[in-house]
C-alpha cells in the first residue's frame, strides 16, 4: 500500500506516534522517528527493523529538525509525509483563589511553544523536502499531518495553556495548506478525544472507566491504531486538505 512511502513522526516513540510509525512501516513504508532525546532510539529501530530510523530532537529546535530532515534524506532519499505527534499537556486555572496564585506564565509559554510553535516548526522546514518531489498525476508531491486535540474546541477547567496550543494548530490549518496548494503538498490536522496513550495509562483503572462513560459510541478510549488509521486515510484520500477531522466518538468535553 505504501511501498516506497518515507514517512517522519515526531513524537513517534508512543502512543499516537508510535502507533502511526508502526502502522506506515506494515503497510510498506519506511519512516523516521523523531523524539526526545531521552528516548532509546535504538531499542525502538531494533524493533521496528531496517525501514526505521530514529533522531532524537526538541521539535522546537531549528537545528534539531533540520538534522531530522538530513537523516531522513541520507538513509531513505525523499520525504514524503511528515505526522505531527509531539506534544505535552498541561493544566491549571487562570488563577488559584485558595492559594492567591495566577497561572505560571512560563507554563503557559512552553505549552505553546512545544505544541504550537513546534508544530508550526517541523512544518515549515519539512515542507522544503517534501516540495523537491517529483508530482504525482494530481500534482501532489506530499502531506503534512498535525495532531491537535478536542480540546482545541470544549477545552476543560485548566486547560487555557493547552487548549489555546491546539487551538492554534487548528487555526493555522487552513492557510498553511493554501501557502502549500502550488506546491501540491496537502495539509491535514486530526483532532483524538480520549485516547488509550502512556500519558492516560497513568491514571487509576476506576479512573479511566468514568472517562470511557463520558464517550458516546464506542463508550471507550479509543485505541492508538485508530489514530493511525486516519493518518493511514488521509494519506490515501487526496481531496483532504486544509481541514480539522474529529477523532472522538461523538465526545463533547464537559467542564
Amino acid at each position: 500500500m505504501f511501498k516506497g512511502l518515507v514517512g517522519l513522526v515526531t513524537g513517534g516513540a508512543s502512543g499516537l506516534g508510535r502507533a502511526t510509525a508502526e502502522n506506515l512501516l506494515k503497510n510498506g513504508g519506511r519512516v523516521v522517528i523523531a523524539d526526545l532525546p531521552s528516548v532509546d532510539g535504538h531499542e525502538i529501530t531494533k524493533k521496528l527493523g531496517p525501514n526505521s530510523a530514529f533522531v532524537a530532537v526538541d521539535v522546537t529546535s531549528e537545528k534539531d529538525i533540520k538534522n531530522a530532515l538530513q537523516v531522513t534524506l541520507d538513509k531513505f532519499g525523499r520525504l514524503d509525509v511528515a505526522v505531527n505527534c509531539a506534544g505535552i499537556a498541561t493544566a491549571a486555572r487562570t488563577y488559584n483563589f485558595k492559594k492567591e496564585q495566577p497561572f505560571d506564565l512560563n507554563m503557559f509559554q512552553r505549552t505553546i511553544e512545544v505544541n504550537l510553535v513546534g508544530t508550526f516548526n517541523v512544518m515549515r522546514l519539512v515542507a522544503g523536502l517534501i516540495g523537491k518531489n517529483a508530482p504525482d498525476a494530481d500534482g501532489q508531491r506530499g502531506v503534512i499531518i498535525n495532531t491537535a486535540s478536542v480540546a482545541a474546541f470544549d477545552g476543560q477547567i485548566g486547560q487555557a495553556a493547552y487548549s489555546a496550543s491546539k487551538a492554534g494548530v487548528v487555526g493555522m490549518t487552513l492557510p498553511v495548506a493554501r501557502d502549500l496548494s502550488k506546491q501540491g503538498i496537502r495539509v491535514v490536522t486530526i483532532a483524538p478525544g480520549l485516547f488509550r496513550t502512556p500519558m492516560m495509562s497513568q491514571l487509576p483503572e476506576p479512573a479511566i472507566k468514568e472517562l470511557e462513560a463520558t464517550v458516546p459510541f464506542p463508550s471507550r478510549l479509543g485505541h492508538p491504531e485508530e489514530f493511525a488509521l486516519l493518518v493511514q486515510s488521509i494519506i490515501q484520500n487526496p481531496m483532504l486538505n486544509g481541514e480539522t477531522i474529529r477523532l472522538d466518538g461523538s465526545l463533547r468535553m464537559q467542564p
